[in-house]
């Protein structure tokens, strides 16, 4: 009697076609002891940009006493800009708690720089082995890494037509840029932080992607890297701007 397969995870129905469409917004990775692993959490990351400051330590200060899960960079390519990466599960914590805290001092006193304004939410490829750690705590881990303070925040979007591709021919080229993103990881040249972002930025983003690292020469590298995929090339619509910057405050990871 041949063996019962594994049970598979549903179909994702936000990949689905109009008929088959099931609304089942759990987020799935591999299989754990022949079950698919299921979260209906994830984590969502917004990037703020902001000119007009002098010296850092007072904004770093600020956000140390608020206690805030956040990052401050300072802007390599705006001698007066700073940068804030924060973080929480619910997005009422953007709202509720972040913008309050950007309307006191000293962050009051400075001007946003709206388009570098970025949001995402993590999500599963469907193969993760620890569907929780990926989705909640890597991205949390990389962030807030002492090891890695140069960071590149970018959104991107891909032409309509990668999403009219069928499966067999999608995979490879998705897999062909996933080759090189785990490369420059596996050699700690550069960490990713992979956010979805339909419908959450004014620019009509599909997706934010931060790197990460010890030195900024690997991110660029990496991006570079990237650019000699089937998907850059032929089905990447716009890419950036791109907000470049070392990290001058991080929370304890």
């Amino acid at each position: 009697m041949p063996p019962t397969p594994p049970p598979q995870p549903p179909k994702n129905p936000l990949t689905a076609a109009p008929a088959e469409l099931k609304l089942d917004l759990r987020e799935y990775g591999g299989p754990r002891q022949g079950r698919p692993q299921a979260l209906d959490r994830r984590l969502f990351m917004q990037l703020l940009a902001f000119t007009g400051a002098g010296d850092w330590q007072p904004y770093a200060a600020a956000l140390a006493a608020a206690d805030l899960p956040a990052v401050l960079y300072a802007d390599v390519n705006d001698p007066r800009g700073l940068g804030l990466v924060s973080w929480s599960e619910d997005p009422d914590f953007f709202v509720r708690r972040l913008r309050p805290f950007l309307s006191t001092g000293p962050f009051d006193r400075l001007a946003p720089k709206l388009e570098f304004s970025m949001l995402g939410r993590s999500y599963a490829l469907g193969h993760e082995p620890d569907l929780e750690e990926m989705l909640l705590e890597r991205p949390r881990r990389s962030v807030t890494n002492p090891a890695w303070p140069w960071a590149v925040w970018y959104p991107l979007r891909r032409r309509g037509a990668f999403s009219a591709l069928p499966a067999e021919e999608a995979g490879p080229i998705l897999r062909e840029h996933g080759r090189i993103g785990h490369a420059f990881g596996q050699a700690g040249y550069a960490q990713d932080i992979r956010l979805a972002c339909f419908g959450l930025d004014q620019q009509d983003s599909d997706f934010v992607i931060g790197l990460v690292g010890e030195r900024l020469y690997p991110l660029s590298a990496c991006v570079q890297a990237m650019r000699k995929t089937r998907q850059t090339a032929e089905f990447i619509e716009r890419m950036g701007p791109f907000f470049v910057g070392k990290a001058v405050y991080q929370p304890a990871p």
